[in-house]
């Protein structure tokens, strides 16, 4: 069921917004060569913390999940695209990296993500990453009244085919609410005029994935949760949190 907000729930959302926004910022700062992934994680729980929120990743366990997710985000480099955990990997000089952030706050939550290179960047990734935030631009500003979901997702999808990326197969981005992932589903590509109908008061993550070598092939790690290109190309991921209003979008998970 499409649950609409009101402005009051809209405002709430994005106060837990800005804790996404500011967790994200305080790892992207600490995110060096050498620092581990399980330090980033502590890093965006004690941002969390220290706002009163509540990370919405921890143990979030889904049916097709064969356990709860350990970590406060996701962190994947190079060829995961998503859902990447954290671990004593340490960073090192030109890793691709995606975090992902979800938090909680008065019961309403926030989610968004990131995608930078660590050290020296090379064009081919500064290009993959430049990309995959244009994606989100464009699908944000697709996200009017009146438009369709399929306008969100032929901005997205028809951007990635015209510079050669491909897109995660069978992923997109969700309507977020009370809870991360509501209805409905967003997809990365779509015929434009097609799909639900776009109201004020609807929120959505929308969350382009471009994979650097025009596939869309992946395949789960052992964990369980990490999804790695097939072809073991690089990938970026870019996510806000969005709501549709009268006025057009507003970006709930922008830094501050």
């Amino acid at each position: 069921m499409v649950e609409l907000k009101t402005e009051a729930e809209i405002h709430a959302m994005r106060v837990a917004g800005k804790v996404v926004a500011d967790a994200l910022a305080a790892v992207r700062v600490h995110a060096k060569e050498g620092v581990s992934l399980l330090e980033l994680d502590a890093v965006a729980a004690g941002t969390i913390a220290d706002a009163g929120a509540r990370p919405v990743f921890l143990n979030y366990h889904p049916e097709w999940a064969p356990s709860p997710f350990p970590g406060v985000i996701c962190a994947s480099v190079n060829d995961a695209v998503v859902h990447g955990i954290p671990s004593s990997y340490r960073l090192r000089d030109a890793d691709l990296v995606s975090i992902d952030c979800g938090a909680t706050l008065d019961g309403w939550c926030g989610d968004a993500a990131i995608s930078f290179v660590v050290g020296a960047v090379d064009p081919v990734d500064r290009a993959l990453v430049a990309a995959t935030d244009e994606a989100l631009r464009r699908g944000i500003a697709a996200a009017r009244p009146g438009n369709r979901l399929g306008d969100i997702g032929a901005a997205i999808g028809e951007y990635a085919r015209s510079l050669g990326y491909g897109l995660l197969a069978d992923h997109g981005g969700h309507g977020i609410g009370r809870v991360m992932h509501e209805d409905p589903h967003v997809p990365n590509e779509a015929r434009a005029g097609r799909g639900m109908r776009l109201q004020p008061g609807l929120v959505l993550a929308i969350e382009p994935m471009f994979i650097a070598d025009g596939t869309g092939d992946y395949h789960h790690d052992a964990d369980g949760w990490t999804l790695r290109t097939r072809t073991g190309a690089r990938a970026a991921h870019s996510e806000h949190t969005v709501a549709i209003t009268d006025d057009g979008p507003v970006v709930l998970t922008a830094p501050h």
